[in-house]
């Protein structure tokens, strides 16, 4: 059965009635009014998605109605009804936003599919709504993970520049989270509700990233057959996070360079500039003043990004955050998975706490999925963790960490069955072991040996 509120305004009682018994069959919610003042009432007062109104009222013309309900409510849409249907009103109201202008008599049989239409709408756009609400709340700052001080100190900068139109420069390792500080900024500034948008510089070549950037006109070169706007355009009036920036070819530097002290640019094969209206947030994890040095990156750009510079603290620098941001991915996995893992193993978590962590939060959290997968407990054990991380570590003083032979001699025999693929036979030989001793420590240290 269909769902939503139907509000019907027309000064004909029995017409009005007539028409709302119909669409109460069809499984909507209906209210009437008999003028525009009452219908203006229910409209601040009842959450309405559809409004069927007469042209001509008592006390106003529908055509006009559409114009002010739309500049006050613009999810609700509207249908018109009118006795004498004239191509004039018609043309008005639909530029006034009307979802349609219909003649009653002659297109009775339209009513109920339009209307069906018409809420259809109207679901789509409270569902995309509600997404965007959901994406809001997911990269608020309150939502990055972590409480020691080297997180807090990026925060609470981030936080500062985030209400300003300043240009900002995100600093940091590959995995350390800059899209998600980035996104943060965005969702904490006057552009929250306007266009986020991402591109990875290193992702493209030169004359690729130039099209992807900067868009293009049709006819510009070989494949280009229609014009096409660029991410800049397409984020006018809100962020454009450009992740990679140090692997921008020197030639584009000089258009970027363009639009962050103009707001302007030309597209491939224009002629004319595109003005636009965009706060760039930059990232990297290259050193851009020995870039600048070696003349690899623009010093003019370098001076335009560097106005407010953040850098995000590696995850190894911040050891204290691991145990946090671990369980916030277990439960995250667990629940995706639909796998009931309420914890991990003391012994699990000391491991993650001695690894070096090179690829940061990215890392820890393809490791938390995978031993989500493996896990056939309600506990992350350290069976459940990859091979490589099992690797003993040495103390800044030489000395080994509390590994025992038995952990060295499981962690090599994976190895090895790693490098064979699961190939039992192959792995025995290198290990210069019988298969059956193999099988043996298989089953022993509980190894992963697919084939």
């Amino acid at each position: 059965m269909s769902t939503g509120i139907v509000l019907i305004i027309d000064d004909e009682e029995k017409l009005r009635s007539l028409l709302a018994r119909i669409i109460r069959l069809e499984g909507f919610s209906v209210l009437e009014a008999e003028n525009i003042k009452h219908g203006m009432k229910l409209l601040e007062k009842e959450d309405i998605d559809v409004v069927l109104c007469d042209v001509k009222l008592p006390d106003g013309n529908g055509v006009e109605f559409v114009k002010d309900v739309k500049s006050r409510l613009p999810s609700v849409e509207i249908m018109l009804l009118t006795a004498y249907g004239n191509i004039a009103d018609g043309v008005t109201a639909m530029k006034n936003g009307a979802f349609d202008y219909i003649t009653k008599g002659d297109d009775n049989d339209k009513i109920i599919p339009l209307l069906a239409r018409a809420m259809e709408k109207v679901q789509l756009q409270k569902r995309v709504a509600q997404l965007e609400q959901e994406v809001g709340k997911r990269y608020t700052f309150e939502n990055i993970l972590g409480d020691s001080s080297a997180i807090e100190s990026s925060i609470a900068l981030a936080k500062k520049v985030a209400p300003t139109e300043t240009t900002v420069l995100l600093l940091g390792e590959t995995g350390t989270g800059k899209e998600v500080f980035a996104q943060a900024i965005h969702q904490g500034g006057k552009r929250i509700g306007k266009p986020f948008m991402a591109l990875n510089c290193s992702a493209f070549g030169k004359e690729l990233l130039e099209s992807e950037l900067f868009g293009h006109k049709a006819g510009a070169f070989t494949g280009a057959m229609k014009d096409k706007k660029g991410l800049i355009e397409e984020a006018t009036t809100g962020t454009l996070f450009l992740d990679e920036i140090g692997e921008m070819h020197v030639d584009l530097q000089a258009k970027l360079l363009r639009v962050l002290e103009t707001g302007e640019f030309i597209k491939v094969g224009d002629t004319r500039p595109t003005r636009v209206n965009v706060r760039i947030i930059a990232a990297t994890n290259r050193d851009l003043q020995q870039e600048v040095n070696d003349g690899k990156f623009r010093e003019d750009l370098f001076y335009r990004l560097n106005v407010f510079t953040i850098s995000l603290p590696a995850l190894r620098d911040r050891k204290k955050d691991i145990p946090l941001i671990a369980h916030h991915y277990l439960r995250f996995f667990s629940q995706k998975g639909d796998k009931r893992i309420v914890n991990m193993s003391k012994e699990f978590l000391d491991h993650l706490q001695q690894h070096e962590w090179k690829g940061n939060i990215r890392e820890l959290k393809n490791i938390i999925e995978r031993a989500v997968i493996l896990a056939e407990g309600p506990q992350l054990t350290v069976d459940n963790l990859p091979a490589d991380l099992l690797v003993p570590s040495f103390h800044t003083d030489g000395a080994l960490s509390t590994f025992d032979l038995s952990t060295v001699e499981k962690l090599h025999i994976q190895r090895v069955l790693n490098h064979t693929r699961g190939n039992k036979t192959e792995a025995a030989r290198l290990l210069n072991i019988g298969l059956t001793t193999l099988y043996r420590k298989i089953e022993e240290y509980k190894l992963h040996a697919e084939a």
